[in-house]
């Protein structure tokens, strides 16, 4: 959004306060956003809204999809901290008389992103300088999954109707001679309107969600890699391959991810890509951990808590 460049009240009452947001003003000075925001343009510029106001700019819809993968937040949350955070806003450049885009705003940005498949360019991109300012630091990779719920899941009942299987083709290939097939009917669901079809539903830890999963490479300090979305019920086994192949992983030495990643698969790409197999592992049917896999477990685990408590202290100093 087009912000007026005055400053307001409540702009000069939060400048007395002592607010610590020493990790945005660096990432804010050090990063070329111009390059960035050319990148966005390219495959996203709303330009006025239906009711003719300015449209947000993708600059600052995808800096809070930044927020989201550094503080883990849903859609509703990264809307409500935006509003509340000085050093949120001030990050995204909003004044304190502006409201955060809705959430809903945020997930048609992300959705679309996601399948122009643009992310991956505008992390490369931040990650490129990062590494020339000597900020991103190759130690360790972290990868972690969340589940994102989309805003276009289907409600009230699963409906069905009957079709007939008509098997066109097998028919045109009959001759004269030969009986004709019968016609099969069968129960397919009705596509609801206004529905995310490429979305699908998974529980997690009790609860069901309608979305999609992504899986998030960062280094130690917790700056992003590379982000992988699926639909939300495919399993995490199946693309640690593909994290991994959008990362430089030369110069990295091990991977930390939990047992939703163990697979004898991954095991041998982590293996190709030479990495250090810190995948937690898991127990098997009718076979359990032996003592050694899980003292083995118990000693990631703690790493993994002391890299999450160190993003969790950065976060706090950096006025989260």
């Amino acid at each position: 959004m087009n912000k007026i460049e005055l400053t307001s009240f409540a702009d000069l009452a939060a400048d007395k306060r002592k607010v610590k947001e020493v990790f945005f003003n660096q990432i804010n000075s050090i990063i070329d956003w111009e390059k960035i925001d050319k990148l966005i343009k390219r495959h996203y510029n709303k330009g006025v809204s239906a009711v003719g106001r300015p449209s947000y700019s993708g600059l600052l819809l995808f800096k809070i999809t930044l927020l989201q993968t550094w503080y883990n937040l849903s859609d509703y949350e990264v809307e409500d901290q935006v509003n509340d955070r000085i050093s949120f806003s001030k990050f995204l450049g909003l004044s304190l008389d502006d409201n955060c885009p809705d959430h809903s705003v945020i997930s048609r940005f992300r959705t679309e992103m996601t399948k122009r498949k643009v992310y991956d360019k505008l992390l490369e991109e931040i990650n490129k300088q990062l590494v020339k300012h000597g900020i991103l630091v190759k130690q360790g990779i972290l990868l972690d999954a969340s589940v994102v719920d989309t805003l276009r899941k289907p409600k009230g009942k699963t409906e069905y109707e009957v079709v007939i299987d008509r098997e066109e083709d097998s028919q045109e290939e009959q001759t004269e001679e030969e009986p004709q097939k019968e016609n099969r009917s069968k129960l397919v669901k009705k596509e609801k309107p206004g529905v995310d079809k490429e979305a699908r539903w998974v529980k997690k830890r009790g609860r069901l969600h309608y979305g999609y999963k992504q899986h998030t490479a960062t280094n130690e300090e917790g700056l992003v890699l590379a982000v992988i979305t699926t639909a939300a019920n495919e399993s995490d086994t199946k693309h640690v391959e593909d994290v991994l192949d959008k990362i430089d992983t030369e110069n990295y030495k091990s991977l930390k991810a939990d047992k939703g990643y163990k697979s004898e698969n991954n095991d041998k790409v982590v293996k190709e890509k030479k990495l250090k197999n810190h995948i937690l592992h898991k127990a098997k049917k009718n076979k359990k951990l032996t003592r050694r896999e899980i003292e083995f477990n118990k000693l990631i685990s703690k790493t993994r808590y002391k890299v999450e408590r160190t993003f969790g202290t950065i976060k706090k100093q950096f006025g989260g």
